[in-house]
């Protein structure tokens, strides 16, 4: 609410009720606010009485409202000039009342020179603040720090980097549930990246728990987005009401083509739609792990094929797949055989594949094997 209402006419009244009338600070904050146009309202406010001494949290927090006020307004490079200020400020104090308003100041801080490309300036910056907030058990401060390098180090896509910072941290278990949220994302984004897919999907879901469920439409956006294609790396395929949520419709559309590509085991299909979406599978950095799903479009090809004929000869299966020659898809059958996807054998003579007749799943312990999974899900969650 707080937000909303900042300008440069009330940052201004602010300021000049806060500070006394002869005050450098005063004159360099007022430096970063524009020239109200009501004149006669900033005159008023410079009549009241100003206060003698100025607290350091009032002080770190003024330069807070107006950083804020400059990144709204797009003026990157002066908000990063503030930045930088009230950076040098709550370094000089070691106040246990300026931790929160600390945290809130070092992630608009990394804001700001993200905001300018230049967040490899900060890093080590960063590091050093993470020890002292450890050492002095700022929990906010400690929360929200780790996650602004884990953030840094994915931007510049350092995954064994970002692995190793969170092997050799830990994360605080009090820490607000924001910032858990985010915490949980950047896991899951690294697992991810590192092929243990079942780890990435339970960071994921826990992200979208604990994050609000009315605001952040903007990060449970991009926490889908994840888990949706995690999902169909682990041959899953993801509720459709995902899609239908009004916040989620329209930006999980590419999502939505490439599940039912997937799902179909068309290749032709699953081309068609990463090529026509691949800007804006870039631009949500999920391209890398789509590019993955080229033999789970293939497995569920083969599977299709699988339960449609009882024998099919290996160049009909590499024509339905889409596949250079019969050698080709004869490895890929085999392959599916050996993981299991499929139940049937390969007639390596005269080249055809042979389908086993379906049994009864319900007659093996593949049920129990998928309730012991999600039940084993849950209870992780839980704990």
């Amino acid at each position: 609410a707080t937000r909303r209402k900042l300008n440069p006419l009330v940052l201004r009244q602010v300021i000049f009720a806060s500070f006394p009338t002869v005050c450098p600070i005063k004159d360099a904050l007022l430096e970063y606010v524009d020239e109200p146009m009501d004149v006669d309202a900033a005159a008023g406010s410079a009549s009241s009485s100003p206060p003698k001494a100025t607290l350091p949290e009032v002080d770190c927090y003024l330069h807070l409202l107006v950083l804020i006020h400059l990144l709204d307004g797009k003026q990157h490079q002066r908000a990063m000039a503030c930045a930088n200020c009230v950076m040098q400020k709550l370094t000089a104090f070691n106040h246990r009342s300026l931790d929160p308003i600390a945290a809130r100041c070092i992630f608009y801080f990394a804001r700001s020179y993200e905001l300018c490309n230049r967040l490899e300036d900060i890093r080590s910056f960063l590091f050093a603040r993470l020890r002292t907030s450890t050492l002095r058990h700022d929990v906010e401060g400690q929360a929200t720090i780790l996650n602004l390098l884990l953030r840094n180090l994915l931007h510049f896509k350092l995954y064994e980097q970002a692995s190793k910072l969170v092997s050799r941290s830990s994360f605080p278990d009090t820490a607000p549930n924001s910032e858990a949220a985010r915490y949980m994302y950047y896991l899951g984004v690294i697992k991810a990246v590192q092929l243990d897919y079942s780890e990435a999907h339970k960071y994921l879901t826990q992200a979208l728990r604990k994050a609000p469920q009315s605001t952040a439409i903007g990060f449970r956006q991009t926490v889908n987005k994840y888990s949706c294609v995690v999902q169909l790396l682990l041959g899953q395929i993801p509720d459709r009401a995902m899609f239908r949520q009004a916040e989620l419709c329209i930006p999980m559309a590419p999502y939505f083509q490439l599940t039912q590509a997937v799902r179909s085991g068309d290749l032709t299909r699953f081309t068609a739609v990463v090529t026509q979406f691949h800007d804006r599978f870039s631009a949500d950095q999920t391209y890398m792990l789509i590019t993955r799903l080229r033999h789970n479009v293939i497995k569920a090809g083969v599977r299709m094929i699988s339960v449609s004929y009882s024998r099919i000869s290996m160049q009909d299966v590499a024509a339905r797949l889409k596949l250079e020659s019969a050698e080709d898809a004869e490895f890929v059958v085999a392959k599916c055989i050996r993981d299991g996807v499929i139940e049937a054998t390969i007639d390596h003579t005269n080249g055809y594949m042979q389908s086993k007749e379906t049994s009864d799943v319900y007659g093996t312990t593949e049920p129990q094997a998928a309730f012991h999974q999600r039940i084993r899900f849950c209870l992780e969650i839980h704990n």
